[in-house]
């Protein structure tokens, strides 16, 4: 069953930078040959916007995640 990645594409998460956080989120699935192991969503809000970029893995939710953050994040997920 694929691991699930939902990333929060409301107007703040994705100004605040989950459109950078989705582009290194999907290079590193290619990377790494994860493409049958993931399921990707967007969000339209996880009314956080306080604390984002917000992403959530598996249901555990990631707060001010950034592009080096994220990667320890999928590091931590996949490589476990």
């Amino acid at each position: 069953m694929p691991k699930k990645i939902q990333i929060c594409m409301g107007s703040s998460c994705f100004a605040r930078g989950n459109n950078k956080n989705l582009d290194a989120i999907m290079r590193y699935i290619k990377d790494n040959g994860l493409e049958a192991e993931v399921e990707i969503s967007g969000l339209r809000c996880c009314n956080q916007c306080a604390n984002g970029p917000n992403i959530a893995i598996e249901g555990v939710e990631y707060h001010n995640v950034d592009t080096g953050t994220i990667i320890d994040i999928l590091d931590k997920t996949f490589k476990e």
